[in-house]
């Protein structure tokens, strides 16, 4: 077989097909990430990728786009059957990828991030601006959405980002979009937004490939689904077949039951964090409530609503400029991290690649940084032995899955990452523990393991609050849930009759 020569099958059932991989092998230094994987995608066709990290969904994505060649197997794309595609047969052939990142550049305008490769791959010497407004005007209107294209791409918002990628995507001829954990950072109101785009791309005859960890997106959006484990496809088929206990099993090899956390009776405690009337201006106002021994107590609220402004300022990173904060029944400031340290509060952030961890430290270092200073003797030295049993104790205690301790942190999987951020965080004996989005970009099987961790650590006495806006992590583990809306507590929900359709019919009614 010649590279890109045309494929012809009894009665063309392959050029029927969009993209068909067959019995695609890969591997790297001796290891095997793909063994005989085989994956057809029809146009006009949504297909959901789903897959624990690690699993080998990000080396199918890579080979799929022409980023890597497989060491066996082949690619048909278009009806021509490849050994390897290059990246730019790829996008001749009308693949394109939409990380999560983007890859947009924040310093242009929404004109120039749509339209200048166009005016690039033209050979001009100068650049038609008009033609450039026009071009990238058209390529919005194709998906039905009005974005400001004289505003720099780094001031949008993380959904209109997304929108601005589609429709770079579609300017070159896409054929098929490949969306990697596209709705990580948005809202439900957003999310839903980006599902109407999604139908339209489809009746256009426009295939995605749709990677999530969230399993109420996996269902609702696709139309097939296809199941990866340790390099293999273990299961595909119609959505329709599956529910969500059947891909967790899948993906994981094990069923996983998440039940209510139930935690303790607080009637007649004093809370351990009670906190009146807090606000900061112009941010949020009259926040009020009381946090108990044993109580996870969530907050969540659309986008914008003020919800991780109030976590940094519990935590002394945004102080507040307004009302009182009480630790055990007794007033105090926090108005620094420091305040909030020597007050036992702790704080997970939801972005653990540039605020919870040091990437390119070891991972002992990460364990350690918030409590080195338990470990020095009087002439300043630290206690290596007594830091090399601690990183042991911390390891198997919040199952981290590491063969060596001082390999960097980046080496560690996303959900062995946050439990890594979990860690330093208990070491310094913290009363109260503050959680963003703690299982955001985890797949299914660390977060159950996060989930249960996190009861694990209210059973014991800590008092938890877990900012969230997902639905099902806050129903499974939260005794009440707070609702926030433009800076302000607007209901408070809970109870073990709570579903997942009474926060979703209070966060529509709020939108």
């Amino acid at each position: 077989m010649e590279n890109g020569s045309r494929v012809w099958t009894e009665g063309g059932a392959m050029d029927r097909m969009l993209v068909a991989l067959k019995n695609i092998y890969k591997g790297f230094a001796g290891v095997e990430v793909l063994k005989n994987v085989s994956l057809t995608i029809a146009p006009g066709e949504i297909r959901c990728l789903a897959g624990e990290n690690g699993c080998g969904k990000s080396t199918l994505i890579k080979i799929l786009s022409g980023v890597y060649t497989p060491d066996a197997g082949s690619i048909v794309l278009g009806g021509r059957e490849y050994r390897a595609l290059r990246p730019i047969d790829a996008i001749r052939g009308g693949v394109q990828v939409i990380y999560q990142d983007f890859s947009l550049f924040p310093n242009l305008t929404v004109a120039e991030n749509l339209a200048l490769n166009t005016q690039v791959s033209r050979g001009k010497m100068f650049v038609n601006w008009r033609e450039m407004r026009t071009t990238a005007s058209e390529s919005l209107d194709e998906i039905g959405v009005s974005i400001d294209l004289k505003k720099l791409v780094g001031d949008l918002s993380v959904a209109d980002k997304q929108l601005v990628a589609i429709a770079r995507a579609l300017l070159h001829n896409a054929r098929l979009i490949i969306m990697d954990e596209p709705t990580t950072a948005l809202t439900q109101k957003e999310v839903g937004a980006l599902f109407s785009i999604i139908q339209k791309l489809k009746e256009t005859g426009i295939s995605i490939l749709f990677v999530s960890h969230k399993m109420r997106e996996m269902l609702d959006i696709s139309e097939k689904i296809s199941i990866m484990r340790n390099g293999v496809i273990v299961s595909e088929g119609e959505i329709g077949k599956y529910d969500a206990g059947a891909i967790t099993y899948h993906m994981t090899g094990h069923s996983i039951d998440e039940i209510r956390y139930e935690g303790t009776r607080t009637e007649g405690k004093v809370p351990l964090l009670h906190v009146e009337k807090l606000g900061k201006s112009g941010v949020f106002k009259d926040v009020s409530f009381s946090l108990h021994s044993g109580e996870i107590l969530g907050v969540t609220g659309l986008l914008g609503c003020g919800r991780t402004e109030l976590a940094l300022s519990l935590f002394g990173r945004e102080p507040a400029d307004s009302g009182r904060i009480f630790r055990d029944g007794r007033e105090v400031v926090i108005g620094s991290v420091q305040d909030a340290m020597a007050q036992k509060i702790a704080y997970v952030p939801e972005d653990r690649l540039t605020e919870g961890l040091f990437l390119a430290q070891p991972i002992t270092r990460n364990l350690f940084s918030a409590t080195y200073d338990r470990y020095t003797n009087a002439f300043g030295l630290l206690d290596t032995s007594a830091i090399r049993s601690g990183t042991g104790d911390m390891l198997r205690s919040f199952d981290i899955a590491t063969p060596n301790a001082h390999n960097p942190v980046r080496s560690l999987s996303g959900g062995n990452q946050q439990r890594v951020v979990l860690a330093r965080w208990m070491s310094t004996k913290a009363r109260v523990l503050i959680l963003n989005g703690p299982t955001v970009g985890v797949d299914v099987g660390s977060k159950f393991e996060i989930h249960k961790k996190l009861r694990e650590i209210a059973g014991s006495g800590v008092a938890v609050m877990l900012f969230s806006d997902d639905i099902q992590e806050l129903i499974s583990n939260c005794n009440r849930i707070l609702v926030m809306h433009k800076g302000s507590m607007v209901c408070e929900l809970g109870g073990a009759s709570l579903q997942e359709n009474d926060i979703i019919d209070c966060l529509r009614r709020l939108s």
